[in-house]
């Protein structure tokens, strides 16, 4: 059902992603193409991994991940940055499927730590997470500095 992701796969990864800044209510952040995402996987400079799940054939779901690195545990890490699975397949077990082979990767790759953010309105996606395992860090903020704030930056 998961396996690892294909050049071929970027065209139905980018269509999950526009599926997931529509769910988010984040359209208006969504930038870059599957090209750019090709490049990002599968290029010289590869910046980030991802697994697909496939239902008879057709991509329905995937998980996007990227190495870490925790000083308190001196050991490295994984940060999922994104994890869908197409809404009308939801329920079948292939979300489950895609967080657990990225734990596999964690712990075949000995990180300390699978790590990634979750919105706080988003209610089915925290009860999974909680279901597996996953705790909520309460005292934890996220910080984010991006586009023209990213390129003034300590100026």
């Amino acid at each position: 059902m998961t396996r690892p992701a294909q050049p071929s796969d970027c065209i139905a990864i980018w269509r999950l992603i526009c599926e997931l800044a529509q769910y988010e209510k984040l359209e208006h952040q969504l930038e870059g193409s599957p090209s750019l995402l090709q490049d990002h996987l599968f290029g010289d400079r590869r910046f980030a991994e991802a697994i697909v799940a496939e239902v008879d054939g057709i991509v329905v779901g995937y998980a996007l991940f990227f190495p870490s690195y925790s000083t308190f545990l001196t050991r490295p890490g994984l940060w999922l940055e994104d994890i869908i699975v197409t809404p009308k397949m939801r329920g079948r077990g292939i979300g489950k499927a895609l967080l657990v082979e990225v734990g596999r990767i964690a712990r075949e790759r000995d990180c300390g730590r699978l790590e990634w953010n979750v919105l706080d309105w988003n209610e089915p996606a925290i009860a999974f997470y909680e279901s597996m395992g996953a705790k909520r860090l309460q005292d934890w903020q996220v910080c984010r500095v991006e586009g023209e704030a990213l390129e003034k930056f300590g100026n």
